[in-house]
């Protein structure tokens, strides 16, 4: 029963990290005031970067884990 609910969650978040490359790149190809029903991807990106640089210590344990989580 886990390995199954395990498995779903590992497929929709690979979904969800081939959709956010798509829309990166699409932004990035079309221009980010062409791409309304996306919105901003690249400049929500830019601003958590930035926020978690800013954040010292604990940014970086933070992205720490979230790699952690993606690797396992």
């Amino acid at each position: 029963m886990f390995e199954n609910a395990n498995r779903t969650i590992k497929s929709i978040t690979d979904i969800g990290i081939a959709l956010l490359a798509l829309a990166i790149v699409a932004s990035l190809l079309v221009g980010a005031a062409n791409m309304s029903f996306l919105g901003d991807v690249v400049g929500n990106i830019t601003s958590l970067v930035a926020d978690l640089g800013s954040s010292g210590l604990a940014g970086l344990i933070t992205l720490g884990v979230v790699i952690w989580l993606f690797r396992s």
